[in-house]
C-alpha cells in the first residue's frame, strides 16, 4: 500500500501506475455532474486554491448537519466517473489537480489529459459508502450548497487513509481498456470456440 499526502505533487502522481493501491490522507473536493457543469461554464478563481495539487473526488454524498453546525459523512460512495468525460481533462490541467477519484473509469480524452497535466485516475469500490465515509475525518468547508444541493456541491473534505487503487496513470495505461481487451478475447473464444 502506497500512502499518499495530500496535496501531491506533479512527480510523486507520475509515479503512480496502474494496480498500484493506494492510502490517501489530507484535503481533497467532491464535485459531480452540475459541479464539473458550473466550472466548465465559469471557471472560478475560488477553485484554484483547493483543487491545486489536490483531487477531485466524483462522490454525491449523503450528509448529516451536528449539533454545533458542523458537518459530517453519513455516506460517501463513488459515482460513475464517464459523466464527467467532456470535462475533466481540462479542468485538471486548468486548475493543476493531479487525480480524480470515481468508479468506472475515464475515456481516452481524460487518459490524453493526465499524460499531459500529471495525473491519474484513482478506483474507490462501490459499496462502501459507509465504510468510505469513515474516512472523511473533517468537512472545512462546503461551497454552493443552496446553489446546487447537498450532492452536488463541493465539499472540501479531509480524509484519512482513504484506499483507492490506480485505474488510469500518466502514462497512458488504463486498466479498464486490458481488461476490457483480454476479457472480450476470452467472450470471442467462448462464442466461437
Amino acid at each position: 500500500m502506497i500512502k499518499l499526502q495530500l496535496p501531491i505533487s506533479e512527480s510523486d502522481i507520475r509515479k503512480l501506475k496502474i494496480g498500484d493501491e493506494v492510502s490517501l490522507s489530507g484535503l481533497m473536493v467532491t464535485a459531480r455532474d452540475a459541479a464539473h457543469k458550473y466550472i466548465h461554464d465559469n471557471w472560478p478563481d475560488w477553485l484554484k486554491p483547493i483543487m491545486e495539487n489536490s483531487m477531485i473526488y466524483h462522490c454525491g454524498p449523503v450528509v448529516k448537519k451536528n449539533d454545533d453546525g458542523s458537518w459530517s459523512f453519513v455516506a460517501a460512495g463513488p459515482t460513475t466517473s464517464i459523466r464527467e468525460e467532456p470535462y475533466e481533462a481540462s479542468v485538471m490541467e486548468y486548475y493543476k489537480v493531479r487525480a480524480v477519484i470515481g468508479k468506472g473509469g475515464m475515456g481516452e480524452k481524460t487518459l490524453a489529459g493526465l499524460a499531459k497535466s500529471g495525473g491519474v485516475y484513482l478506483h474507490a469500490i462501490g459499496g462502501l459508502a459507509a465504510a468510505l465515509a469513515k474516512a472523511v475525518v473533517k468537512v472545512h468547508d462546503v461551497y454552493m450548497l443552496e446553489e446546487l444541493g447537498v450532492p452536488e456541491a463541493f465539499w472540501h473534505i479531509e480524509v484519512k487513509d482513504f484506499p483507492v487503487v490506480v485505474t488510469m496513470d500518466s502514462h497512458g495505461g488504463s486498466l479498464h481498456k486490458t481488461i476490457k481487451a483480454s476479457s472480450t478475447e476470452v467472450a470471442k473464444k467462448l462464442i466461437h470456440g
